[in-house]
């Protein structure tokens, strides 16, 4: 039985960077060694390295003053390590509150320093994107999570022009829009979603903003010693980053992440326009800020939600049932997802509907 891969991460990959990777961990490159043990430091992983860091470059089109750095950590991890670099013990950073992972992030920076909330979905549970933003702009930083995984929230318009430094976790939707991504001064991602492999954390940040904090900041956790040794001031995460070229290489043969957005609108035009049309269906997220990588759904009467998780897993929809915070379903439609899934997920659901006389 095909498998159809709904899951919000580690998720889908493409098959393509799936048969790569397997050559290379029996025999990398035909050096007779896998990529599960060579050397970090030789010739045959720094063009793994290098590779991957010019294609972040040219596929964000980024400008000379942004870094591109690959750490161990994942996303998490930023939620400390951001404040830690960029906020002094008495200053204020503000942060948007609209759902679990941003909050996540609003609770590590108040050990650094103070947060100032810039907006809150928190009186909508999450189901809507703040329209007004409002901080003093003495702020080291605004703080946005582009995508909120859990909530089904992503931001449509996004606040380029704050006045003060702009950082992102686009940890669920990275690559997958085009964005004016030099008007970030730090963005980071776990690779898991939509570039590779867990095991990676991709960090872009502005070389500029860095150096302005008071604090002593501990070697491991300082960006500009990442940026000096290349991302190896310690051994990284050297089978995640190969993984993650590979499927950067693979999106720059989609055509680049314009290409890879428009599959992307047509697959979340195409499900959330048939979801809207089954009765027994609610999208809890404002139309406006729907998410168009990870579809959030419930039933108006959960009882049949068994029923319907189990025709899934018969069909071999993997992935959808929704977070344990939450509950529901949730389809994450990312970039390596093909719309024959989406299309034959639908004939699930249409057949679920006519069981249920819907």
């Amino acid at each position: 039985m095909m498998m159809h891969n709904f899951n919000s991460g580690p998720s889908i990959l493409p098959k393509e960077v799936f048969q790569q990777a397997s050559e290379a961990i029996l025999n990398f490159n035909n050096s007779g060694l896998s990529i599960l043990e060579i050397g970090h430091r030789t010739a045959m992983f720094e063009e793994v390295l290098n590779e991957a860091r010019m294609l972040v470059k040219e596929l964000m089109q980024l400008d000379d003053d942004h870094e591109v750095l690959f750490m161990h950590g994942g996303a998490t991890t930023q939620f400390m390590q951001i404040p830690m670099n960029l906020l002094n013990e008495n200053g204020l950073a503000a942060y948007t509150e609209t759902g679990t992972w941003g909050n996540k992030a609003i609770k590590e920076a108040r050990l650094f320093g103070h947060v100032e909330i810039a907006g809150s979905a928190k009186q909508t549970n999450y189901t809507t994107i703040p329209r007004q933003l409002s901080f003093p702009k003495t702020a080291a930083y605004l703080h946005i999570t582009t995508n909120e995984t859990i909530a089904g929230t992503q931001w449509h318009h996004l606040p380029y022009d704050c006045g003060v430094p702009l950082v992102a976790d686009m940890s669920s939707d990275i690559l997958s829009r085009v964005m004016p991504f030099n008007k970030f001064d730090l963005i980071y991602a776990g690779a898991q979603k939509n570039m590779g492999a867990a095991g990676v954390n991709l960090v872009i940040v502005n070389k500029n903003i860095l150096g302005k904090a008071e604090r002593k900041i501990p070697t491991i956790l300082d960006y500009r010693n990442h940026i000096a040794e290349k991302s190896m001031i310690n051994t990284p995460p050297v089978f995640a980053v190969y993984v993650a070229m590979l499927t950067l290489r693979w999106l720059k043969a989609q055509g680049g992440v314009a290409a890879v957005e428009q599959i992307n609108n047509a697959k979340a035009e195409k499900l959330y326009s048939f979801l809207e049309t089954v009765p027994f269906i609610n999208l809890p997220v404002a139309k406006e800020d729907r998410s168009k990588m990870n579809v959030v759904f419930t039933f108006k009467d959960a009882a049949p939600e068994p029923e319907f998780l189990q025709l899934c897993k018969e069909h071999g929809l993997y992935g959808v049932k929704g977070h344990r915070s939450v509950g529901g379903f949730r389809m994450s439609l990312y970039n390596a997802l093909p719309m024959s899934s989406v299309e034959y997920a639908i004939d699930v659901i249409r057949e679920f509907a006519s069981k249920k006389g819907a």
